[in-house]
């Protein structure tokens, strides 16, 4: 089995250890996430590149995204690093849980967001007509739903390095979602 090692420091080129020193200087440390892409020579930038493009959704809305894909594709790390992203933008970790589940019953337009975003995950960009319909009838644009299927993949990208890798955990873990058997 092979053993998948988060790189230091001072085991990365040039460009990553400086893109390490400014996120060090930003967030107080590196994520493991974050430093197992500068495996790669431009991996790390070219995903923080993609991460922090302009896009049309508020920081609660793109959480909302990062909360469900993490959840859909079972990536212990992003469910962990994104409930402590989440409660620093205002969810509770009531509602992060039921994020997590696929839906924001809390608020109408979060939920309509949370629905769409994990029908479109699970049905690999095919959601169903109702929570497609819904998405639109809250408010949403066809500018948001291109929004929402980038962030759904940068998500993807991490939660699918971390489920092949399985590094160490550097965020408090996050509680795991009870399911209901149906």
């Amino acid at each position: 089995m092979a053993n998948f090692k988060v790189p230091t420091r001072a085991e990365v080129s040039e460009t990553n250890q400086a893109i390490f020193d400014k996120l060090k200087g930003a967030l107080g440390f590196v994520p493991n996430l974050y430093a197992y892409y500068a495996k790669n020579e431009t991996a790390l930038g070219d995903y923080l590149d993609l991460q922090n493009r302009k896009t049309t959704l508020n920081n609660k809305e793109k959480e909302i995204i990062n909360l469900v894909v993490s959840q859909s594709n079972g990536c212990r790390y992003c469910q962990s690093a994104h409930t402590v992203l989440g409660k620093m933008n205002g969810f509770s970790e009531d509602q992060i849980l039921e994020i997590r589940g696929g839906s924001a019953t809390f608020d109408s337009k979060l939920d309509a967001l949370a629905k769409f975003t994990l029908s479109a995950a699970e049905n690999k960009g095919r959601p169903s007509q109702v929570t497609k319909d819904a998405f639109f009838e809250v408010g949403y644009s066809e500018a948001n739903l291109i929004d929402v299927v980038i962030l759904i993949g940068d998500k993807t990208i991490s939660n699918y390095i971390h489920n092949l890798t399985g590094f160490e955990i550097d965020f408090p873990l996050a509680k795991e979602l009870e399911t209901v058997a149906g």
